[in-house]
């Protein structure tokens, strides 16, 4: 630290040959603190990278936050997202725009009241098509032991540039069928949850094969929507 304080209050004398060597260095040596820093920054913020603590039912037997609002993706976003592109391994984003405006971007959150690390931002633009919805494959976890007698709780975080519909339908896909529960999304409340009650449900216990959720936007053009938190837990029902 003495070398370089020393070097930057001689740099209006330095000869120019060495100087240009000096300057050379520290653009080197500065790009690695930068690096150092940012990541520094990153695992050192709170919430703390990879954790999954948030409040969960009592009696839940089952609660998962997915990675997108969990730990950093190797690719953190796209632009002009095209139908059936996939953020992560467990989210994908479905449209049938014929000229995609849309980006999808994943950022770190550092405000007090986060308990995900991350969030999710969707910018959207021009908006030609008739339907726009991110899908949430819900790990195996989900599904092991499932029956009529569970509810299943999704809570979220969601701030909107313009007030819009959200929609959440659960898909469980049993034998042939695929059993699907629509709930709108309360959006004017601060934590956003929902229940999928599956005692109203056709649900083949002994088939169920895998389960979604869609998240479903209505009228998304000129808006930017950001997903703070998602999470979901499961838990029997009261018995009646």
């Amino acid at each position: 630290m003495r070398q370089w304080a020393r070097a930057a209050r001689i740099a209006g004398s330095t000869k120019l040959s060495r100087l240009r060597q000096i300057r050379t260095t520290a653009r080197l040596l500065r790009s690695h603190l930068d690096r150092l820093i940012y990541k520094a920054d990153e695992r050192l913020a709170l919430p703390i990278v990879g954790s999954n603590s948030f409040p969960r039912p009592h009696n839940a037997d089952w609660a998962w936050r997915p990675e997108l609002w969990r730990g950093p993706l190797q690719n953190p976003g796209m632009s002009s997202v095209q139908t059936k592109s996939m953020l992560g391994s467990e989210a994908t984003l479905f449209h049938d725009c014929q000229l995609s405006e849309l980006t999808l971007r994943q950022l770190r959150n550092q405000r007090e009241e986060d308990l995900a690390p991350y969030g999710v931002r969707m910018d959207v633009f021009k908006f030609d098509g008739s339907f726009l919805s991110l899908v949430i494959d819900l790990p195996s976890g989900a599904t092991n032991g499932l029956t009529r007698n569970h509810l299943l709780r999704m809570s979220s975080i969601i701030e909107m540039e313009k007030p819009l519909e959200i929609f959440a339908r659960l898909n469980i896909k049993h034998g042939p069928n695929t059993e699907q529960i629509v709930r709108e999304l309360p959006l004017h409340e601060a934590d956003i949850v929902v229940e999928f009650d599956l005692a109203y449900s056709n649900l083949n216990e002994k088939r169920v094969e895998k389960a979604w959720i869609d998240l479903i936007f209505e009228g998304p053009e000129m808006n930017q929507v950001v997903l703070r938190e998602l999470t979901f837990t499961r838990r029997p029902r009261a018995a009646m």
